[in-house]
């Protein structure tokens, strides 16, 4: 049988992302055959013994599990939080399968989060070389002019790095609120990046929703629900993955 990079063994079982097994493995918090794990580490899946925190970890039997949930503000994204803040997964009552986020959507965020204990789709949609639109509905308040909405739809530089562009609509506007609501459609998600970019023309956020990934939406669903995703859902994501992002 093949050898695989253990993190990715991590994340076929189902027991987190690899980008978290990385991170326990540079913590020397596992171990193959008795002895610390360090990145690059390769193993035979049913050969290699392969222990996270005195659990044998096994490969993960029968289907996948592929799950929306409709988070609200206030609940971080990870799996556990090290300042007590609640998790998403704290929402998912009655799942005994151990999933986690595809992606990240902050604490002040809000909307469709996909989870999942397929570690190979993760990998897949969140690996930069793939480009699944996220579409996101915005309240901002502040001077939404031509020019202000022309810097947002154009590539800028955040952080030092040069973002796609996106695609901004003007869903509404009130004069006596001084606040508007705008759909933006990002091709990449980087940290915190709608944020930053109404920040860079002057526009305060007060509200932000994420409410489509590629073609699955977040519909009606209440706060705090979740739901599976159809076939034609998972199947719509698979072949997502291998979209191309537009040219920056």
């Amino acid at each position: 049988m093949d050898s695989i990079k253990l993190q990715k063994y991590f994340s076929d079982c189902g027991i987190m992302s690899r980008r978290a097994a990385e991170t326990v493995i540079a913590n020397r918090e596992v171990t193959v055959n008795g002895q610390i794990a360090s990145l690059g580490d390769r193993i035979v899946p049913n050969r290699d013994t392969v222990v996270y925190k005195g659990q044998e970890i096994h490969p993960k039997a029968g289907a996948h599990t592929y799950l929306l949930l409709h988070k609200p503000r206030g609940y971080v994204t990870t799996v556990s939080d090290e300042k007590g803040r609640p998790t998403a997964l704290s929402l998912l009552k009655g799942v005994s399968e151990r999933v986690y986020p595809v992606g990240r959507l902050d604490m002040d965020s809000e909307g469709l989060l996909l989870l999942t204990d397929d570690g190979e789709l993760t990998y897949a949609l969140t690996h930069p070389r793939h480009s699944i639109p996220k579409r996101y509905h915005v309240t901002i308040s502040g001077a939404l002019t031509p020019s202000v909405l022309q810097r947002l739809s154009s590539s800028m530089v955040l952080d030092g790095y040069r973002i796609l562009p996106v695609e901004v609509t003007v869903l509404s506007s009130s004069d006596q609120t001084k606040e508007a609501v705008l759909e933006m459609i990002l091709y990449e998600g980087r940290n915190r990046q709608i944020r930053k970019m109404c920040g860079a023309v002057g526009l305060s956020v007060n509200r932000l929703c994420r409410v489509a990934i590629g073609n699955i939406e977040l519909g009606d669903l209440p706060r705090g629900d979740f739901r599976p995703l159809t076939e034609e859902e998972i199947q719509q994501l698979k072949q997502a993955e291998q979209a191309v992002p537009p040219k920056k």
